[in-house]
């Protein structure tokens, strides 16, 4: 029965598509008479079997990995298979994408209660979870691809389910673009990748990478096209405005994207490490790449004044951990930050969301006072948040207490500034939470109720998650085995200086909110500039070439069209005069042309035979 289990592992991706397709029945004239529900219902109970089945599974693959292998195309020597993995790491990402997707499927149904289009939401949520487990079961970089593609059109369909805004089409659109500038070169990388390793799967290329002998410059350009790709997935610097603008979309749909969608970039990266490690340079961006963006995100989501663009700048500076991880070479330590990162995360929105639902207004400033309105969101807020940062002995502390004490002794400046972002975390965290929970009520919090148990039960559900989790990683044996003692001080230091901040400052009475710095603030408020910054160098250059290239269209490529337009309309009326309706007159002058080419092709022959005629004088 196990072994059952197992080899039909690769059904769990197809449960969640069957939803999404038998949603498509509910177009409008059905959904009339049955209204939007059972669409919801059905995906949501998919999403259930599958997490079943994974959850079945996972007892009989500990720590006994299975490989199969199943042919997908064989022509002119081409064999591109279909390679499954089915281990503890894969089955285990299956249960928490699964698990998520179903809070996150149950918190829909009270957060679009009122809205009829059921059908479409849950289908692409659906799409979004098939695409997810078909990534983490895929053992191939090729096949890794073309489900992040596939990703990639379910965020453009997520963030556009309002189409009829124009801030969510742009937002929609943004991101499609945005991540397929990094999907191009990953393509790139994909590609030039076969040629020097002969293999996609990620466990042969991990086999070659050991002891592969490959030109520097080569290996370094095909590192830095794959770096690109889970760059863009990632939302980090410079493709990091996309999942800022994501957040336009619904909240249900924010909390399985800003949980796990976003960790896709950091999976791909994780399977390649091998491959990664063979460049130093490749390695070294990864860091400052991911460093980069966890210390600026982390500044710019504390001047933001929207909730969710809060947590979407949070978003992007724990994804930049992940990459100071995978390029530190310790790619298991980036999935337990994943992990732990996923689940407080997830709560996180959920609590916001909860918020924003009955509220009215996303902006913090006018919120507060809802601790004693909102016990269980407040809770789930403080729970999600203290389960990101370092504090003992939540998930965090342990995941990011792994990464520094790895770093503290080879590269102490990445370790410093961990605990930095650490507790520039919790700072940001606990201004929001003052904000909206905190104080007096204000206009649109006077009247503003816990929510009803469709969101409530998630959020409890998820809060219990987030609490357990450290027995869960003890009873997998994923704690770090030691933790050192000053690692674990700095960061349960940093976490403790960050929130008593935070409160000092938002929190106690009379405080000026939010604090004003000038400058400083508007620098970090509206996203170092970035998009100013866009617009003079690559919108500006980008203009510049289509000017040019509308100026070459219009006077040389036109004008060349035009010329020869106006030499036939010229040919044309210049052989009119020469038509008199005569048949005979037109065959005698086709006649006349045609002796006449003729003599012409006939001509050196002609003369030969004039030569050896009888009445040619005869050479002396």
């Amino acid at each position: 029965m196990d072994q059952l289990l197992i080899q039909t592992a690769w059904l769990i991706p197809l449960y969640a598509l069957a939803g999404a397709l038998l949603s498509v029945i509910w177009f409008p004239s059905i959904t009339r008479r049955t209204g939007p529900r059972p669409s919801g219902y059905l995906n949501t109970l998919m999403t259930l079997v599958a997490l079943v089945h994974s959850l079945l599974i996972l007892p009989s693959v500990w720590q006994q990995p299975q490989f199969f292998d199943y042919p997908w195309l064989e022509v002119a020597g081409l064999r591109l298979a279909l390679p499954l993995e089915v281990s503890t790491v894969t089955v285990s990402a299956l249960v928490l994408i699964n698990g998520l997707n179903l809070l996150a499927q149950v918190f829909a149904m009270g957060y679009l209660e009122l809205d009829w289009g059921w059908a479409r939401f849950f289908s692409v949520m659906a799409l979004f979870e098939a695409g997810m487990s078909a990534l983490v079961l895929c053992d191939s970089l090729f096949f890794s691809y073309m489900v992040l593609e596939i990703l990639t059109l379910g965020t453009y369909l997520l963030i556009g389910f309002w189409f009829n805004q124009s801030l969510v089409v742009t937002g929609a659109r943004d991101a499609f673009l945005t991540k397929r500038v990094g999907d191009l070169f990953l393509l790139m990388g994909v590609v030039a990748l076969l040629p020097l390793a002969g293999t996609w799967n990620f466990h042969e290329l991990a086999t070659w990478a050991a002891g592969a002998r490959v030109d520097p410059t080569v290996i370094t350009l095909v590192g830095l096209a794959l770096l690109a790709g889970p760059l863009g997935k990632c939302a980090q610097f410079p493709l990091h405005l996309w999942l800022d603008e994501a957040m336009e979309g619904p909240i249900p749909a924010s909390i399985l994207r800003n949980s796990v969608v976003v960790t896709t970039g950091t999976w791909v990266l994780v399977k390649m490490a091998p491959v990664l490690a063979l460049s130093p340079v490749v390695q070294t961006a990864t860091v400052a790449v991911g460093a980069a963006t966890a210390l600026g995100a982390t500044l710019i989501a504390i001047a933001q004044i929207d909730a969710k663009r809060v947590l979407s700048y949070s978003v992007s500076a724990f994804m930049g951990l992940t990459l100071v991880a995978v390029g530190t070479g310790h790619p298991q330590t980036a999935l337990l930050i994943v992990l732990t990162y996923a689940l407080g995360m997830a709560l996180l929105v959920m609590a916001v969301g909860a918020v924003i639902w009955n509220s009215i207004t996303q902006d913090v400033t006018k919120l507060g006072g809802l601790w004693s309105r909102r016990p269980v969101s407040g809770l789930a807020f403080v729970v999600g948040a203290l389960g990101l940062v370092a504090l003992p002995p939540l998930g965090g502390f342990w995941s990011l207490g792994e990464l520094v004490q790895s770093l503290w002794s080879s590269d102490p400046l990445v370790a410093a500034l961990v605990v930095l972002v650490n507790g520039l975390t919790a700072f940001s965290l606990t201004r929001a939470f003052s904000l909206i929970f905190l104080g007096h009520p204000q206009q649109m919090t006077e009247r503003s109720p816990e929510v009803h148990w469709p969101m409530a039960v998630p959020m409890l559900v998820g809060l219990g998650l987030v609490l357990h989790l450290p027995l869960v990683l003890q009873a997998a044996g994923w704690l770090p085995a030691t933790l050192s003692l000053t690692p674990a001080l700095a960061l349960t230091g940093a976490t403790g200086i960050g929130i008593a901040a935070g409160a000092w400052v938002f929190a106690r009475p009379g405080a000026a909110l939010p604090v004003r710095l000038g400058a400083v603030q508007a620098f970090f408020a509206y996203d170092l500039y970035s998009v100013k910054l866009y617009r003079l160098t690559v919108v500006a250059v980008v203009g510049i070439i289509s000017r040019v290239v509308d100026w070459l269209d219009r006077n040389l490529v036109d004008a060349l069209v035009n010329a020869l337009g106006l030499f036939s309309i010229i040919s044309g009326q210049g052989l009119r005069y020469t038509t008199n309706g005569r048949l005979g007159f037109y065959v005698l002058t086709i006649m006349g042309g045609l002796i006449l080419l003729g003599l012409y092709l006939t001509w050196p022959l002609s003369g030969s035979l004039w030569a050896m005629a009888p009445w040619s004088p005869v050479p002396a």
